[in-house]
């Protein structure tokens, strides 16, 4: 397989960036244009070294390494298959069950994806791999935007608390692996990788303290400042936000040269002491910006130097993208790289592309890759359709990476290095195109994060473009949609969908009440044909519902979750809830709720037989 590109561990007169990315660039275009090849050894490489280990025994696959047995024998799984193995590891079990390698740690899912925390088994290598994947994106980025190692960036990045299973392994998110492994902390030389956060205020377990420590450093290095960022668009909203509540402290920090008596962790203090000192110039700069009226373009005006903004944008983090271009004087917002807790995926090679037009490039050494095909009931309801259980026939219909169609949606399939066989992440991807001979991927959603009253089933996709309707309502009165979640509410009868709004509110016009059933309506108008059939003529469907919260009410929510121990670096606010304890705390909060005023129009069969009759 080509040779992954090489890290220096320190400067030297030698070192020579352009050669490096050159290098970097040169392996892109060699695994891509040879991604069958890549992939064949990949998997022979995976079956070989586990060829003994108990999951592959038990099923027969009796050390075959080719991909046409693999295939025949080994069955499509999902998480609920593996959990029996899992739980056996997570309590003490130490014999090669899955991997040859030790199990090193569990990689915890994010809890708002897909709904259920799992536990990913992970192998130390894997650290390696991850790196390799981080080594690829400033290289692709530098020949769109040059100049970025001639200064800083400033990344908003936490690490959780960990949980530790029955046999002292470590169970973490990925993202907090990462940063706690030396491979972060003590990572090579890079000018790409010079942060204004100290390590110390990243790896600080207190979320305020990291929050509040990040932010003054990067304040106080605000003209070096060439890109910020975050993992996902909402906790860079977060620090914003953060930053709007708490600047008249940092500033005051800023002008006496003093840390806050709030950040107590000694290592913090230490660390952001190295960047602080008195500057009273810049703290009235910060100040005079600060107090002003408007916070459009406040990243800008802070940070005067950023170019980009380093987000995930993507899926249901689209709805951010307005708030973005408000804070940020709409620069670039860029999607760098496609990831999860099961693998690291790939890069988007095309980085200042439009964030609808965000496409990933798999690399085709991170794992061996099989996808799906999905289907769309088009005309009738329009949603994915992805069984939960594989037949014989449906199991033969996996392709390889190099197999995949132009505008086909697949769900991705993985084999992993780390013991994962065939495994069914639930990520709904849309072929957008090739570099060379490896596909690039739209990312469309989750699957499975749907509402489902009867037999009524809306997706994450689908549910985000009715609200998209929806919200256009609000633009006459300044008023915008700062954050959502939904509830199938089967409390009545019949059942009916409940939509949570938090609204921002910048003119003086009051709403009328006309206007949010409106919102309602248009919602059940872009709905399916299954939905609007069940309100109009099964009446097993009631009136969709929109509850208007309190201001700040999903800064709660996420707070609760994070509490329950979510990862705030992957916190994503829930598309549907369906925990008691959410619900009440949104219903705790609503101030005012509508309903919508009458059915929406349904026809039967297709919307394109309707003109022909």
């Amino acid at each position: 397989m080509p040779e992954a590109p090489k890290n220096t561990h320190k400067p030297t007169t030698d070192y020579n960036l352009e050669l490096k990315n050159k290098k970097t660039l040169q392996f892109i275009e060699d695994v891509t244009s040879n991604a069958d090849e890549v992939q064949k050894k990949v998997l022979e490489e995976i079956l070989s070294r586990n060829a003994h280990v108990e999951y592959l025994q038990t099923h027969g696959l009796n050390g075959h390494t080719d991909r046409e047995t693999f295939k025949k024998i080994m069955p499509v799984i999902t998480y609920e298959d593996i959990q029996p193995y899992v739980d056996r590891i997570a309590n003490g079990d130490t014999s090669p069950i899955l991997s040859s390698h030790p199990i090193s740690e569990f990689l915890t899912s994010s809890g708002t994806s897909g709904g259920e925390r799992k536990l990913m088994p992970t192998i130390e290598e894997e650290l390696g791999r991850r790196s390799l994947l981080y080594s690829l994106l400033m290289p692709v980025m530098s020949q769109f935007v040059p100049g970025l190692d001639k200064g800083k960036g400033m990344y908003f990045l936490f690490i959780k608390s960990e949980a530790k299973t029955p046999s002292g392994l470590v169970a973490r998110p990925v993202l907090t692996s990462y940063y706690k492994s030396t491979h972060f902390k003590d990572r090579p030389y890079d000018p790409y990788t010079n942060y204004t956060s100290p390590n110390e205020t990243i790896l600080c377990p207190d979320s305020y303290q990291s929050m509040y420590s990040q932010i003054v450093c990067g304040l106080c290095q605000h003209k070096e400042v060439l890109r910020v960022g975050a993992v996902f668009a909402s906790g860079f909203i977060r620090a914003v936000k953060f930053l709007e509540k708490h600047w008249r402290f940092l500033c005051n920090d800023i002008r006496t040269g003093t840390i806050d008596s709030q950040i107590t962790d000694q290592s913090v203090r230490e660390a952001v002491m190295k960047i602080l000192k008195p500057d009273p110039k810049l703290a009235d700069f910060i100040e005079a910006e600060c107090s002003k009226d408007s916070w459009q373009g406040i990243i800008t005006r802070l940070w005067p130097n950023t170019k980009y903004v380093d987000v995930i944008v993507t899926g249901t983090m689209s709805q951010y993208i307005p708030t973005l271009d408000y804070y940020t004087n709409g620069l670039p917002l860029v999607c760098t790289m496609y990831a999860s807790s099961e693998c690291y995926f790939g890069v988007n090679l095309n980085p200042l592309c439009k964030p609808s037009e965000v496409s990933y490039t798999l690399i085709p050494t991170m794992a061996y890759f099989e996808f799906l095909p999905v289907q769309r009931n088009n005309g009738v309801n329009s949603s994915i359709s992805v069984p939960k259980t594989l037949n014989e026939k449906e199991q033969q219909e996996l392709v390889d990476l190099v197999d995949v169609k132009l505008g086909q949606e697949y769900e991705l399939v993985v084999t992993t290095y780390s013991g994962l066989y065939r495994y069914r992440v639930g990520d709904v991807l849309r072929v957008a195109g090739f570099k060379n001979n490896a596909p690039q991927f739209n990312f469309i959603c989750r699957k499975n994060v749907v509402l489902c009253i009867d037999s009524d089933k809306t997706d994450e996709v689908e549910l985000q473009n009715a609200v998209k309707n929806a919200v256009n309502h609000l633009l006459p009165f300044d008023a915008t949609l700062a954050e959502y979640t939904s509830f199938a509410d089967t409390t009545t009868i019949p059942g009916h969908y409940v939509l949570y709004w938090e609204l921002s509110l910048n003119g003086t016009t009051p709403i009328p009440p006309s206007v949010f059933e409106d919102c309602c309506l248009t919602i059940e108008e872009s709905l399916n044909s299954v939905y609007r059939q069940g309100r109009v003529c099964d009446k097993s469907i009631g009136p969709l519902e929109i509850k208007i919260v309190e201001p700040g009410t999903f800064d709660k929510l996420m707070d609760y979750a994070i509490s329950l121990g979510a990862s705030i670096n992957q916190y994503k606010t829930p598309r549907c809830v369906k925990f008691a304890p959410i619900v009440e705390l949104l219903n705790s909060r609503a101030v005012s709720s509508y309903f919508s005023p009458k059915c929406p129009k349904w026809f039967p069969g297709h919307k394109k037989w309707i003109n022909m009759n």
